[in-house]
Order: C-alpha cells, then structure tokens, then sequence
C-alpha cells in the first residue's frame, strides 16, 4: 500500500485517540462526494423513496471533546441532509478520554442498552468486542453496495474472517523536531534513512543546559510505543510474528531497551522515565515548552503545532520519519487509526452503516483529521490546517514525511487477536523491571517471551 501520493484525491487528517489519548491513499476524482458514494442498494444516493421511508434515530458513541463535537454537527448535518429519514445523535461518553468511554460503552451493551454505531481508538479494542459478540459483521452491507473494503480502506478490521468495523481515519508516526534548535547545532532535518543510533547523536547535541531549564534531547513518553518503535511502527504486528508467536525475542526489544537506559544515564538527553511516570509529565508540554528538542508522535500533532493560543510557542517544528533500527531497513510503516463499528444490538443496522460509510468518506472542512479512506489526497487538508501559521512548520520535511514515495504503508497483519492489551501489559512490565529495577535487557527479554507464550498458549487452546 503506498502512503500518500499525488496521485491521489482529496482526503482529510488528524487527531485520534493519543490526543484525547495507527493505512494509505488510492486516487479518485475531485468531484466525487462522499455522500454520492456507492449505490442505490445501500442508499449511497438520497431517493425518493429514502424521503418517504419511515424516521427513524440512531445513535453515534464517540468521545469527542468540545473542538471535536463542532466538526461531528457537520458531519452529521451533511449526512442528514442526504438522508432526510435518518436523525444521527452523538453521544460524546467522555469527553477527550477513549479509554473511559470505552468502559462506558462497555457497560452500555452489557445493560441491553442498543449501540448502533461507535468509534473504536485500535485494532486491538474492536477485535476485543468483535470477540465478544458486542459489534455486527458488515460483509453482507459490503457485498449489498459492491465493494471491497481492501480498495476501500488501509486497514480492515478483520475478526475471524470476518469485517467488524469502517476505518475512519489513520494515524501515522513521525519525529517532530525543534527546528531553530537544529540550526543552532548546526544539525540537518534527518530524512528516512536516519537510524536509532543517529537519534542517539542528535539528541547528545540538542542537550542544552542544566536544572529545572535544561533543555534534553528528546523525551520519551510512558506508553508502550517508546519502550520499542521498531516493532510498533516498522513492523506488522507490535507483539506478535505473522507466524502467530510472540515477538518479543526480536533483538529490535534489547536493543532499544539499552539505548534507552544510555540516553537516561550516560549520555542525561532524555529525562529518566522514573520522573516521567511519578510527575505524570505531558508530552506536548515538554516539547512545546522546549524542555525537549526532540519527541515521537504522530500525525494528530499537526494542527497542534500551529495552535499558539493552546500551546505558546514561536520556534519552527521540522518533522521526520521513525528512524530504523539500523541502516539499510526498510522504511514501511504501519498505520493504525478509529475505527466505526455497528452494534450488533442495533436495531437500525443499515442506517448505522450508512452513517459510518458517508462519515469515512466526508471530505469535506469538517474533517480534521487523516480519512482512512483510500481515494482521497491528503495534501489540501494539510495545507489547510497549517493555514496562516506557516512559520511555525518547516513546510518542506512535514510533506516529505507525510508524502515522500520511498516512504510505504506496511500490509496488515495476518493476526487478529483479542488479548493485545495482555501483551502490551507484558512490554509495560518488562520494560520496567529494565528501566527501574536495573535488570539486564537478556533477563527481562526472557521473561517477556515466557509471559507471551503463556498467553498465547492460554488464548489459542482448543
């Protein structure tokens, strides 16, 4: 699947579940609207006898925050007004907390109450509740419109053979970059072939000061992508071979597991993780508040660069691709993003459908983030959301990173599993015996094998 090219048509971009908190592009014309999409069979196209069909409610679970309620009214707006029988309310359960309104969700259906259509943050939550028998298969709604979700979507949420949700939009990783800390370092922006260890080197030189105003080199955040990057980005599956055992026995863990504790404590450019997780620091403030030059983020981060109210700032960002672990590996990236799921207690499925097919293919200003539908360009959406505040972006390496054709999604993982938060939990744990209890990178690798393959072994029983 190739990333983003010119080649392809208008698409959108943006925040996930990381800022309340990862896939490509194929080519399409310009005056295609997402609401004329399809047939007449699903009710792609308004008909009359659509306008005569009998009312009906349905309900879109979701956590939008404030910012992000104002783009779903348009949305919504939009899609009613294509579908005049069909009235969308959103429920926004917590507002800018995924992982909250998820168990709110939970408790939802779990009480019989009808879940016609909700955003997942990943893969691994909707394999969890397709598993559960909570969400509705949609291959039958797929077959009615005459379509392949492959030439649809980047990734297709695929349980046990069969399609659970609608890709709504993609989050990709990249580095962003203290550009006016670059230059006085004299330091070049990195392109896709920089490694780990050339981060290692950029950030024992962007290091500045000392005490409460040291600026580091970098930070590292708590969650599981910064204990590896290069099983969660470069490869198919963060914690599994496509072979379905445990990867955890790949040298990418010890590897950046050691880099990790040489940046902490030899070379001091990345703040300890101990102080990381005690002050419950922010990522956003450390790099904004230019307490690191620095930081591992994704594709939700581009608006918030050229938010100056919300984050105070006058530096230029310059971005880059996840470095490799080592020179001459290859450049693929995954790309994760929500997902929109039919409820299986739905008593309207189709009109659920519906509204998920037309949200992933509105292309239009009410859409701020990546769509991960596939026949879009995404360019004009970045342009837009960078707008007046040019300056603060370096222009050109956030397009070469975004849309450089060297630069190519991975295929989706033949794996779809529904204990990845098990597995994750084994990085998290392992991760910390290495970094705050001093064990040795070999030791901890063994016991984050043992631990997946008890996991494995218990989910995969017959």
């Amino acid at each position: 699947m190739k990333k983003f090219k010119a080649s392809m048509l208008v698409t959108a971009m943006l925040v996930s579940v990381l800022s309340g908190c990862g896939s490509n592009t194929g080519s399409n014309s310009n005056s295609e609207e997402p609401a004329t999409q399809g047939n007449a069979t699903n009710g792609a196209a308004t008909t009359k006898e659509e306008t005569k069909a009998e009312q009906v409610t349905i309900k879109y679970y979701n956590w939008d925050n404030e910012l992000q309620a104002e783009s779903t009214k348009k949305y919504i707006a939009g899609f009613e007004a294509k579908y005049p029988n069909v009235k969308v309310e959103s429920v926004s359960l917590v507002p800018g907390n995924s992982l909250e309104s998820l168990k709110k969700l939970d408790v939802l259906a779990a009480s019989g109450e009808s879940i016609d259509v909700a955003v997942l943050p990943n893969l691994s939550e909707l394999n969890k509740r397709a598993a559960q028998g909570v969400l509705a298969p949609l291959d039958d709604f797929f077959a009615q419109e005459g379509i392949n979700p492959a030439d649809e979507y980047y990734t297709n949420a695929k349980f046990g053979g069969k399609n659970y949700g609608i890709q709504n939009n993609i989050t990709t990783n990249f580095i962003l970059l203290n550009k006016d800390a670059l230059d006085e370092v004299g330091l070049p922006v990195p392109n896709a072939d920089w490694t780990w260890d050339d981060f290692r080197e950029y950030a024992k030189k962007l290091n500045k000061g000392e005490g409460t105003t040291k600026r580091y080199g970098t930070y590292f955040h708590s969650w599981s992508i910064y204990m590896n990057p290069a099983a969660q980005v470069h490869m198919l599956h963060p914690f599994l071979t496509e072979e379905g055992t445990t990867n955890f026995s790949d040298p990418s863990f010890t590897n950046f597991f050691n880099l990790r504790r040489a940046m902490e404590v030899e070379d001091k450019s990345a703040k300890p993780y101990a102080d990381v997780i005690g002050a419950k620091l922010a990522y956003r403030a450390e790099f904004f508040n230019e307490q690191a030059a620095m930081l591992l983020a994704g594709s939700w981060m581009i608006n918030e660069v050229g938010d100056v109210e919300k984050f105070p700032h006058t530096f230029k960002t310059a971005f880059a691709p996840v470095p490799v672990e080592k020179a001459g590996d290859s450049k693929d990236i995954f790309m994760g993003g929500n997902f929109l799921s039919v409820g299986s207690s739905s008593k309207h499925k189709e009109e659920a459908y519906q509204f998920a097919r037309y949200l992933s293919m509105d292309l239009s200003d009410a859409r701020t983030e990546l769509p991960g539908w596939k026949k879009g360009d995404a360019k004009p959406l970045v342009e837009r959301l960078i707008g007046q505040n040019k300056d603060l972006y370096d222009v050109d390496s956030l397009m070469y990173t975004l849309f450089d054709a060297g630069i190519n999604a991975l295929p989706p993982s033949k794996n779809d599993i529904a204990y990845g938060a098990d597995l994750e939990k084994v990085l998290i744990d392992g991760f910390s015996k290495f970094i705050l209890d001093n064990q040795s990178a070999e030791e901890v690798q063994k016991w984050m094998v043992d631990e997946a393959n008890k996991i494995i072994a218990k989910n995969t029983a017959k």
